[in-house]
Parts: C-alpha cells; structure tokens; sequence
C-alpha cells in the first residue's frame, strides 16, 4: 500500500522575488542583485519543505490556466509534490506576489496582486479520497468553508480507531476575525507573532497561556516568535521552548515560517516529541534564512 501523504491546503502563487542590497526608495531607479521567479504562498511551501525533508505530500489549491499555472505546475512535479487536489478554476487569475528581499536588514517585503481567484471550498474537498492522507494541514483563508472541510474529516476519522485518524493542523497567521473560528478545530494549531500581538500578548509563552483556552481539548499550540525561538503549550499544560537557530548570515527569510511550520510537521508525523518537534522547526528554518530559496535544505536534515 502506497505511504499516506500529508496534504497541505491553501494558497500557491507566482513570487518574483527581486533581491537588493538596500531596501530601495520610493520613486527611484536602482538595480536589484538577483531576481527569480518561485513558487510561493505558505501551503504551497510547506510542500517544498515537506517534499526536501522526504515526507510524501500533496497539494491543494486553486489555479488558473496560463503561463504562470504552467510554471507552478511544472515546480510542484520537479519537487514531487502529488497535485492531484488541485482545483482548476474558470474565473480569477494565478496570483502573483512581488517580493522585495534585503540580506542586509533581513526583510522581506512582499506586494500580493489579489486576482479573485476563489478559494477551494468544501465541495471541492468532499471529492477527496481522505484515506491517502494521515495529516492535513490548512492555512487559514476562507474559514467558513475550511470549518466544513475540517467537519468532514471529523466525521471520517469518527469512523477509524486512533491509530488510523487523520491528524488535523490550522495555521491562523493574518489578523482576521473570521479566521478565529479555526482554534478549536486542530489537533496541532500554529498562531502567528502578529496574531498575538493583535490579542495583546508581548512573547509566546504569554499569547499560548491566554490563546489556550481557545482550542480543542488535548490539541497543541505553537507559537514561532522570530529570533526568540518557538514556544509550544500541549495538553499536559507544559510550556515547551526552543531557541532559534540563526544561520551565520542572515540572506533570505522569505518563507521562514512557512518552512518551520512543515519541519514541526514533519517531525510530529513521524512520532517525534512536542520538544524535538518544536527544535527541529527552529533548525530547518534557520538553516533556511541562511540561503536563497529552499534547496539547500535537500538531503540537510533527512532521517533525523
């Protein structure tokens, strides 16, 4: 029987991705030190990240037909990414992100062109065959509709013993309202910095003990905070810490999070501990920052 994947649900997108020594200045010239085209958007990602560090997985999203379509197409083939989720659709272009990285601050900028394209929604997931997957991950977007779409899986899992029920993820990064409906329908729930500090929370640690209350019973809450590390908060009540792995130097962080988000994953699938789970985020993602791009995480951190 084939290994179960692990399927990400959410967004791809074209990112051109300008890198400069100096972030430039409005209504000025100047010249960029690279530019490459990448395929982007936080679950399309954290399939790249999941496929380097060797998990089988999938993808679901929208697209448009195109040139731009062509291109993420061919990337998600060129990773081993399975596609067979997608969700084509007849209205709305491929969204395109301009993104501006700085190695010399550390930032990155990114300008997203909102196409209208829509959203999977709960239709287009009840045609998936949920026995191929062990883990499904959302970015939360369209909520109201990935609340039925995580019903589904409920009711699927209700019907298998433990050992064999899928493991639900959310990611709730973008301050929202709507987006909050997602905390108590996770197994695992990633929040974002911006989203406790929307709550009032100056530190992780802070935004897990008061956000906890928000999720489900036994579920896990993680919070990444940037330089400071990770915290996690599991059922036992335990606050879990890991320190961030910065590499030497700092060259791209252009999807940092997305990257810890999959290596937390990743190593949660496998039956890693909450604590080496939490580590090994911290380590792929900064091992990331230290690069353009993500194939420098190839081979880096297999069969740890």
């Amino acid at each position: 029987m084939e290994q179960q994947r692990i399927l990400c649900v959410g967004l791809v997108c074209l990112d051109i991705i300008n890198v400069v020594d100096k972030y430039p200045e409005e209504d000025s010239d100047s010249r960029c030190l690279s530019q490459r085209w990448q395929r982007g958007g936080n679950a399309s990602n954290s399939c790249t990240v999941l496929s380097l560090l060797g998990a089988p997985c999938a993808f679901m999203g929208s697209l448009s037909a195109g040139p731009v379509a062509d291109f993420i197409m061919a990337d998600f083939l060129r990773r081993g990414v399975d596609v067979s989720a997608v969700v084509w659709q007849d209205e709305g272009q491929t969204p395109c992100a301009c993104c501006v990285v700085c190695p010399s601050s550390g930032s990155r900028t990114v300008v997203l062109s909102d196409t209208n394209l829509p959203d999977v929604t709960a239709e287009d997931f009840s045609k998936v065959d949920l026995r191929q997957y062990k883990w499904i991950h959302w970015e939360g977007r369209n909520a109201d509709e990935q609340l039925k779409m995580i019903q589904g899986v409920m009711m699927h899992n209700s019907t298998l013993p433990p050992d064999q029920q899928i493991t639900v993820s959310v990611e709730i990064e973008k301050t929202r309202e709507s987006l909050y409906q997602l905390f108590p329908l996770g197994d695992v729930v990633f929040v974002s910095k911006d989203v406790a500090r929307h709550f009032g929370f100056d530190s992780a640690a802070a935004a897990l003990r008061g956000l906890y209350r928000r999720v489900k019973q036994g579920a896990v809450l993680i919070c990444a905070w940037a330089e400071e590390g990770a915290d996690a908060l599991g059922p036992d009540g335990t606050l879990v810490h890991s320190d961030a792995f910065p590499p030497e130097t700092l060259v791209d962080t252009l999807g940092a999070g997305d990257t810890f988000n999959a290596a937390v994953i990743y190593k949660l699938s496998t039956g890693g501990h909450l604590k080496s789970a939490l580590t090994f985020g911290c380590r792929v993602a900064g091992r990331k920052c230290g690069f353009h791009g993500y194939d420098g995480l190839r081979d880096q951190f297999r069969d740890e």
